[in-house]
């Protein structure tokens, strides 16, 4: 299988002098085409900065990072945004919704920025709507939808374009335990079904039992991993498992 992602000796530190934090310490990851993998780990393990360096978000103090090929860390300000826009989605934790567009107007808006046909937003849309199960809701306002209708509006708007690389932060963190399985179960099948690639970052070892590899990193390097070869029940209990090794506080996972 081809690689999506390539992560290699990433390192990251803040501040200078006497004040130094290092929250990466030469981390290296691949994730290949198709795969769905979860990033886990108690709070400042280095998860979000693992999520921001690789998001384009934020930049390593060192290493490399290869996105479908291409070195983004050579990029210059427009090419990365082309890049991010054209290659790379995001579903986040608190949806980041336009209230002032409708459903379907908040899926369709990267499509409209690249200028797509409006014949062919319309059959991306109406595409994606139906994966996620969203196609009544088009015309509503995001005020007037749940928030597990909001979450799959949010990942309806991160598939649209067919990034290479889906990064998930925390995309159940504001959800009930009905609207977290229903979201979870969109991922899983645009994963199985569309062969999506999927970077997720989650404290839920419900939501990582999704996953079919998991990355555990603590103390800014990579713990351990888990694949899954056996059912969700039993992926579940053995993430539960490193949790515990891991240690920290109990509410870091749940």
């Amino acid at each position: 299988m081809k690689s999506v992602l390539e992560a290699r000796n990433l390192k990251k530190v803040y501040g200078s002098r006497g004040n130094v934090y290092t929250a990466l310490h030469g981390v290296s990851l691949e994730i290949k085409e198709g795969e769905f993998v979860g990033i886990m780990g108690p709070s400042g393990a280095g998860k979000s900065t693992l999520l921001n360096i690789i998001s384009t978000i934020d930049k390593p103090t060192s290493g490399n990072i290869i996105i479908d090929g291409e070195d983004i860390l050579k990029m210059d300000e427009d090419k990365l945004s082309l890049f991010r826009r054209n290659k790379l989605g995001f579903i986040f934790q608190d949806f980041n919704l336009l209230d002032t567009l409708t459903v379907k107007e908040n899926i369709l808006l990267p499509l409209a920025l690249s200028k797509v046909s409006p014949r062919r937003i319309e059959e991306k849309v109406n595409k994606v709507a139906n994966i996620l199960g969203i196609s009544d809701i088009l015309n509503k306002y995001p005020y007037e939808i749940s928030g597990g209708q909001k979450q799959r509006t949010a990942a309806a708007r991160a598939i649209i374009n067919e990034p290479k690389l889906i990064l998930a932060d925390e995309p159940t963190g504001a959800l009930d335990s009905k609207s977290s399985t229903e979201l979870l179960q969109a991922l899983c099948d645009l994963n199985e079904n569309n062969k999506a690639t999927i970077m997720m970052v989650t404290h839920d070892a419900f939501a990582a039992s999704y996953c079919k590899r998991i990355l555990f990193i603590k103390d800014g390097v990579i713990f351990t991993e888990l694949v899954k070869g056996e059912s969700r029940k039993e992926f579940f209990h053995k993430i539960l498992d490193v949790l515990a090794v891991l240690g920290g506080d109990g509410n870091d996972f749940i």
